[in-house]
């Protein structure tokens, strides 16, 4: 390069970035003379999606990376046909490598390093320009997103991140997929193919015995010879042993293969609950349980149907048509060409109206869902709607979203209506041709009128057959949008991964410690920088305005959701090396909204506890101040709850909820707002029972009541998601900081309260 363009690409070039510090000599090692890091990416997922830890890196030389769980460095220097691909699915980001040949490497991470990796490919594909063009990178100023701070291209107005709506039609070869639920049942599968097989050769046997019955016995009487009774019992005893080997034959395909299909949905309602079960708050904070009830249920349904009943259909549809083409080319070709004129006019109207139904049909299923939201959210809440006189709002919203799903189903039976018609009428000029072409023949003498009524016959099964798989289209579609929303369910991945190398959980002390703790709900900070060491055993009080971060914290303190910076450590382990369930297995928590499930208050009471006895539920109860009250109800203890708690107090809720957590004696205890549903006099009676219970046990509690926390070991006072004081009770006060001011407000409001009652 001459001195000119040097001291260009000294200015033009962008600086150099920091990378963290752990990967700092690793990746100095690696630079060569005159080489810049430019950009890098902190990945944290390995290629089996659990977490992990590795580094991609763009210079102005290269690319480098090290992926997560490996030990040995690659590198790629840019040249023609190198592409690095960036794209998100199911709440995972994606990095490829690729070149002409293939893909060379692809490195996977959670959604908050989703910036990182953008500007990573951005400043990837200005140095591979570069390098190929010859030229400088030029540093111009670029326009970027004010929510997510992503580069927008000169030319975008939208955030392409922010905008991104990912709508992918459903594709028939979805329903390939569900082979892995098929193949347990692969030996049943083959035993059905096998019947289906057998039962549609049967069925081709009448119309090839037709030949020599019209050409043998009716036309020979018709000129005037004698019967041969031989021959027609020969003939009619074919045809009826064809008849009974075809029902048999029909009747054992379709038992077996209505088994496996049923068993296929089974499996597969099974499987998608159970992952839906796995999946972290996250991915239901964005749905609603109508929709998820609708695909798991119904979605599931519809493919059992479809399996069982026009798969099944379609196939026996598919060699019918095939051993039917076999043997009418067998008896007379040109008659069997004449046969196939239609078909190319039947494919492309299949292929034209396909799309149509494929993008028709899941809209269908999203517009249903909303039918299903509505049930699902008033159903639950008739209480409230009753309360608040809604009824008849309600009726407008369900008879709205009714009509919606009318009017896009009329739209598509608009198309549908045309072309099941359309193919009809073209099966029956279909078999006009045949008749106007085999009657030629005849009167030529080149077939007989056996050949001709063996034709009419197989060629009306072949345009029958012809006409039931063009309905195919409908059904397959239908199963394909179902089929494409449920993997939607089974392919998103828990953004809280099970670890790669869990630690066992032995011993639980209680001690936590939070270190430099963000978390962000999209592009919104909720917690920044928060540290916090907890003693085992030590009362903590969570306090601060509503929407400081406290239950955010609790959260994340439960695992519910995982931390976008820094770590959460018990008993010195950061907690996302235990295994999920068994780390939360040691946490009770006492919600706000308390939450009881159909059944029996002592179902619900060992509900984290199924195999406690009597004595232990029991005592659970005792210790929450709930025994009293369910020995007043009628069958006590095996007193039936309604859903969600109906019939019960929130107060009596609550305390059944906090005897629930006291079943499984958890090594640390989390109150959020636990008593912000009871009166006075209840709240005495929990605040007695938890005098007992925090004993040598963790406890963190969250209440808007500060009265309710005299008694914590250390208050923590929170704003707008940092730790900003933290100490007892008298310490703050006496300092007149926030915690002050919180308590003085809320004391304010208190005898504001008292004095309107005097006044009363």
């Amino acid at each position: 390069m001459t001195t000119e363009q040097l001291i260009s690409t000294a200015i033009l070039a962008p600086a150099p970035v920091s990378i963290p510090e752990q990967w700092q000599p690793e990746v100095e090692k690696k630079l060569s003379s005159g080489e810049n890091v430019l950009s890098a990416l902190e990945v944290d997922l390995d290629t089996r999606l659990r977490f992990g830890e590795g580094l991609v890196v763009v210079t102005n030389r290269r690319l480098m990376a090290r992926g997560a769980g490996e030990t040995t460095w690659n590198e790629w220097h840019f040249r023609d046909g190198l592409s690095l691909l960036h794209h998100d699915h199911a709440g995972v980001g994606h990095l490829e490598l690729v070149d002409k040949q293939g893909r060379l490497a692809a490195w996977r991470f959670t959604l908050g390093k989703n910036l990182q990796a953008i500007r990573v490919v951005d400043q990837f594909r200005e140095q591979l320009d570069s390098h190929l063009s010859g030229l400088p990178v030029k540093v111009a100023e670029q326009n970027t997103c004010p929510s997510c701070k992503a580069p927008l291209e000169p030319d975008e107005e939208e955030c392409p991140i922010c905008t991104k709506v990912l709508h992918t039609p459903p594709s028939t070869w979805t329903l390939f997929r569900l082979w892995r639920f098929a193949r347990p049942y692969q030996w049943q599968l083959a035993l059905g193919f096998f019947l289906m097989l057998a039962s549609t050769a049967a069925h081709m046997i009448p119309p090839y015995l037709t030949m020599p019955l019209m050409d043998n016995v009716l036309i020979p009487y018709q000129n005037g010879q004698k019967i041969d009774n031989d021959l027609v019992i020969l003939y009619m005893g074919g045809l009826f042993a064809s008849a009974v080997l075809a029902w048999a034959l029909g009747w054992g395909k379709t038992y077996v293969l209505a088994l496996v299909s049923e068993r296929v949905a089974a499996d597969l309602r099974s499987t998608t609950y159970e992952h839906l079960l796995k999946l972290s708050l996250e991915f239901f904070g964005g749905k609603r349980t109508g929709d998820l009830m609708s695909r798991i249920g119904s979605g599931s349904d519809r493919i059992s149907v479809f399996l069982s009943l026009h798969l099944l259909d379609f196939v026996s549809d598919v060699l019918m048509i095939t051993m039917t083409g076999v043997i009418l080319f067998s008896i007379n070709p040109w008659l069997a060409v004449i046969t196939l004129v239609p078909l190319p006019f039947i494919a492309w109207m299949i292929h034209v109206v396909r799309d149509r139904l494929r993008t028709g049909f899941e809209k269908i299923d999203r517009v249903w869902g909303e039918v299903t939201n509505v049930l699902a959210d008033t159903i639950p809440g008739i209480r409230v709607v009753k309360a608040f006189a809604q009824e008849k709002r309600e009726a407008v919203r369900f008879r709205e979203a009714n009509k919606h799903n009318l009017a896009v189903n009329d739209k598509l039976n608009r198309v549908w209506s045309l072309f099941s018609p359309t193919v009809s009428f073209l099966t029956e000029l279909g078999l006009l041709v045949i008749w106007v072409f085999g009657i030629w023949q005849v009167s030529k003498g080149e077939i007989t009128v056996g050949v001709l009524s063996a034709f009419i016959a197989y060629s009306t099964r072949f345009y029958g057959r012809l006409d039931s798989m063009s309905r195919i289209v409908s059904v397959t579609q239908k199963s394909a949008s179902a089929a494409k929303r449920i993997f939607d369910i089974l392919d998103h991945v828990s953004s809280v991964a099970e670890p790669a190398n869990p630690v066992k959980l032995d011993k639980v002390e209680g001690r936590i410690d939070l270190r430099e703790v963000g978390f962000r709900y999209g592009n919104r900070a909720v917690n920044r920088g928060v540290t916090l060491n907890i003693k085992a055993g030590e009362f903590v009080g969570l306090v601060g305005h509503s929407g400081s971060g406290k239950s955010t914290l609790v959260n994340l303190i439960c695992r519910f959701y995982d931390v976008s910076e820094g770590a959460i450590l018990l008993d010195g382990v950061d907690i996302r090396s235990f295994p999920v369930a068994e780390y939360r297995s040691n946490i009770g928590l006492v919600l706000q909204e308390p939450f009881l499930f159909f059944g029996t208050i002592a179902e619900n009471i060992a509900y984290g506890k199924p195999n406690a006895t009597r004595q232990q539920i029991i005592a659970a109860a005792r210790a929450a101040h709930a025994h009293e009250f369910i020995l007043r109800l009628p069958q006590g203890y095996d007193s039936m709850v309604g859903e969600r708690g109906q019939g019960l107090s929130g107060g009596e809720r609550q305390r059944i909820s906090i005897a629930r957590a006291l079943l499984i004696d958890p090594r640390i205890l989390i109150m959020d707002e636990a008593t912000s549903s009871v009166d006075s006099e209840t709240e005495k009676e929990i605040q007695k029972a938890l005098d007992n219970l925090v004993q040598g046990r963790t406890t963190i509690a969250i209440a808007h009541r500060l009265s309710t926390l005299h008694r914590a070991d250390r208050l923590v006072v929170m704003d707008r998601g940092v730790v900003v004081e933290q100490g007892s009770h008298d310490e703050l006060m006496a300092r007149e900081g926030a915690y002050f001011r919180l308590y003085e407000a809320q004391a304010r409001n208190v005898d504001t309260d008292m004095d309107d009652k005097d006044g009363e």
